[in-house]
Parts: structure tokens; C-alpha cells; sequence
């Protein structure tokens, strides 16, 4: 199996969850691919199994303009698209918080609940991230 790992990060928290996910994908055996949003080439995303979409929440509950980018980059919507972002509830409390992800989740008609991480990964958030992707791996083994 093959993914690729698409995603933005300012602050270096968005990064470090990609990082963890990467790690969880290599210890299950999938290939990983990383893209790092407005740096790299564009990607095609039928040629992965999994594409795991990472942002964090900007501007009140805003989506990033680069990963607005990268959407209609792909021109379309892959239906294997797992979302993962960070966010702050200390801006905009718990209506704003992850609010990206969701956004995206529905966008795209994930078949996966999107993942939102508090800042940084740290303790029992490392934890969420792998039962998070096991559940991706899983869920996408029971539709083959």
C-alpha cells in the first residue's frame, strides 16, 4: 500500500502530527510519500491508496489559503482522503476549534472522521493519532 501525507504547517504543530502519522504508516508497512502544501509538486492522488490532508485552523475558524490551493489543485475529490489538523480552542473556543478539518471532512465526504489534534502532540494526543490512523488502515482494509 501507498500514501502520501499532504500537508501545511506555520507553527511546526500541523508538521509534527504529519510526523506521527508517517511514523504509524511505516510501522504498518505502508509506503509514505510527504508533501510538504506550497512548497512541493503538485501531487496526483490516485496514485495512493490513502492521501492524509493535514492543516491547521487560521482566522476564526478559516481554512488556509495555500490548502484552498491544493484543492483545486486536485481538481477533483479523491475519496480516499483522510483529514488531520491542529487548532487552538483558546482562540474561538470549541465552535471554532479544528474547524478546517470539518470543513474539509465534508468537502471531501470522508469516509473518515477527521482527526483534531490541540496545539502540539503531546501525551495522550500521541495515543489519538495512532488509534486514529489504525482506524483509517482499518476501515479501508474492510472495503477492499
Amino acid at each position: 500500500m501507498k500514501s502520501v501525507i499532504a500537508y501545511l504547517s506555520y507553527s511546526g504543530n500541523t508538521k509534527e502530527v504529519a510526523e506521527f502519522i508517517e511514523e504509524k504508516l511505516i510501522y504498518e508497512g505502508v509506503k509514505v510519500d510527504i508533501h510538504r502544501i506550497g512548497i512541493d509538486m503538485p501531487i496526483h492522488p490516485e496514485e495512493y491508496d490513502y492521501v492524509f490532508l493535514g492543516t491547521f485552523t487560521w482566522d476564526r475558524g478559516s481554512t488556509p489559503d495555500e490548502v484552498k490551493d491544493f484543492v483545486l489543485e486536485i481538481g477533483y475529490k479523491p475519496d480516499n482522503m483522510a483529514v488531520f489538523g491542529t487548532g487552538d480552542t483558546q482562540f474561538g473556543g470549541d465552535e471554532l476549534f479544528c474547524r478546517a478539518v470539518d470543513k474539509l471532512v465534508h468537502f471531501y465526504n470522508s469516509q473518515w472522521p477527521g482527526l483534531k489534534v490541540e496545539q502540539s502532540p503531546r501525551g495522550s494526543q500521541e495515543a489519538m493519532i495512532g488509534k486514529w490512523v489504525e482506524g483509517v488502515l482499518q476501515d479501508a482494509k474492510s472495503y477492499a
